[in-house]
């Protein structure tokens, strides 16, 4: 229990310490990328090809694998990373390669009776490591960029109100956010110009928007101005009605995260322990598994453990996701 709660001692320091480097960073550079270049002097045909980052390349698009590629390619955009999921995975592998040659160091300077069994033991344990915690930066990253984009929203509709009653129209409306808004709506905004530019529908790169950002409120603001397109009435009024309605339930999903905190960490906690637990375990004392795997009830237990984590997963997930 004590080198147990000294491992999350230490986890939730580090974690501090990387919250307030990338904070400061993000803090530093908080401009809008698409403006930022456009300065320098790119032409605009490479800004949309950058920030756009089509997911089919080569291989992949011909593959079985092509369809689970593209999730997983949106989900790295979501989080506003700049590499594709092929680079994600070899940077995982890597580090549990590092981490597996550690733990080979550990295995030599102690009595290995199956160094075999222990040997993929701790290779399974610095996999799964390192993929627990890519998944919880990337999924803790693509939270923050939503949560930003769903804060910057409703400015960015009363700047776009305020264009529409002075007599601009919603094209223009929508390229003065992108002048006026920093990163990441200013940017993902301007992506929305550039395919207008190119020749594509502005409902159609409304939706793409909406897709390419994951966010509900976005995929409101496309469809009240779909909607609008076809059936016509005052927009600014629109958008100004969606405004509030987004501000308000933005309200009420803060004081429902505060009032829940308690609860969402617990389930946190609770959910990752077990696998960082038995990950380290694998990884630095892999005997501790592998000596009981000749016994005949170790394989049904496991598996019945796994069952039982993963609907108390179910169980915490109804508990602590609530619709508003």
């Amino acid at each position: 229990m004590v080198l147990v709660l000294a491992f999350v001692g230490v986890t939730l320091l580090a974690q501090t310490l990387l919250s307030l480097a990338f904070t400061a960073r993000d803090g530093a550079h908080r401009v809008n990328r698409r403006l930022t270049m456009m300065a320098k002097g790119v032409p605009q045909a490479e800004i949309y090809a950058r920030l756009v980052r089509h997911p089919k390349t080569g291989w992949i698009s011909r593959s079985q694998f092509a369809a689970l590629h593209d999730r997983a390619a949106l989900f790295c955009r979501q989080a506003g990373l700049s590499v594709g999921p092929l680079r994600i995975v070899g940077v995982v592998a890597a580090a549990a390669g590092g981490l597996w040659l550690v733990s080979l160091l550990f295995l030599r300077a102690s009595p290995v009776s199956t160094p075999f069994s222990q040997t993929l033991m701790a290779g399974f344990g610095a996999a799964s490591l390192s993929a627990a915690v890519a998944a919880i930066w990337i999924a803790q990253r693509r939270a923050g960029r939503l949560c930003k984009l769903e804060d910057q929203l409703p400015l960015s509709l009363d700047i776009m109100v305020r264009a529409l009653k002075a007599g601009h129209p919603v094209v223009s409306a929508v390229n003065l956010v992108t002048q006026e808004m920093p990163d990441p709506i200013g940017t993902e905004f301007g992506i929305v110009m550039d395919e207008t530019t190119y020749g594509g529908e502005f409902k159609d790169a409304l939706h793409s928007l909406a897709v390419r950002t994951g966010s509900k409120d976005i995929a409101f603001f496309s469809v009240s101005v779909a909607i609008q397109a076809e059936t016509g009435g005052n927009l600014a009024e629109i958008l100004g009605s969606l405004a509030g309605v987004i501000r308000g339930r933005a309200t009420l999903s803060k004081r429902i995260r505060s009032l829940s905190s308690e609860g969402r960490m617990s389930a946190m906690i609770l959910s990752l322990l077990p696998i960082i637990c038995v990950s380290i375990v694998s990884a630095f004392n892999p005997e501790f598994y592998t000596s009981k795997f000749s016994d005949p009830a170790f394989w049904p237990i496991v598996g019945g453990i796994v069952l039982l984590y993963l609907l108390g997963q179910l169980m915490i997930r109804r508990i602590v996701k609530f619709k508003y």
